[in-house]
């Protein structure tokens, strides 16, 4: 008898008060290798299940999960959209509200395989770029508040861009903070939390240079 494995699926959200289509989940079932022939996806006001084959056709495995929705939806008028890498969903929710659904599930279980989409995400209260549409889901960051999208580190909320930290060593750009070679001041630390995620520079110390490294824990749903 065979096991089916769950996949990684990542969600984020927006909502608003005045305009349905705006008021959205974002669904991305992350599964490279998907048999397009093998996927079976039922889509209902109050859940969803999946079910599909991902790999070569002669070690193709099984995957399959199935949620609740913590609040109803609508499928004639949410979508989707299957690329050799995943299944992207953009979930119409039914009811036009400001606030956003506390978690994605109808009940509190934490699930190993439903994670935040972090490169989508973001707060409630910061809600006014554009929804991401359908066709754009490939690649894009989201609005992430003012972060201008985090290919590369834009704007960071007046950081001026962190474009330019090349090798770490010599610390391009990081906006008016100057080479980073040998500064004054005893330590710097770059703080921007999303749902508990940090990046935080350290340093010199006189062996290892500037050092800095990403915290995260995941929102699970």
């Amino acid at each position: 008898m065979s096991t089916s494995t769950h996949p990684e699926v990542l969600w984020a959200q927006r909502s608003s008060q005045s305009e349905a289509e705006k008021n959205i989940v974002y669904l991305t079932v992350n599964l490279p290798e998907l048999i397009e022939s093998s996927l079976e996806l039922d889509l209902q006001p109050s859940s969803m299940s999946f079910k599909a084959k991902a790999g070569s056709s002669v070690d193709a495995r099984e995957y399959a999960f199935k949620l609740d929705f913590f609040d109803e939806i609508v499928p004639d008028l949410s979508s989707k959209r299957l690329t050799t890498r995943h299944l992207a969903l953009i979930l119409r929710k039914k009811e036009t509200k400001g606030e956003f659904w506390p978690r994605l599930t109808k009940d509190k279980a934490k699930r190993p395989f439903l994670r935040t989409d972090f490169s989508k995400w973001v707060d409630e209260d910061e809600q006014d770029g554009e929804v991401i549409k359908d066709d754009d889901m490939d690649g894009m960051m989201g609005g992430m508040g003012g972060m201008g999208g985090m290919g590369g580190m834009g704007g960071m909320g007046g950081m001026g861009g962190m474009g330019g930290m090349g090798g770490m060593s010599g610390m391009g750009g990081m906006g008016g903070m100057g080479g980073m070679g040998g500064p004054d001041f005893e330590q710097v630390s770059l703080l921007h939390n999303v749902c508990d995620h940090s990046f935080t520079l350290y340093p010199d110390d006189g062996k290892h240079g500037w050092r800095g490294w990403w915290h995260a824990r995941l929102c699970r749903g």
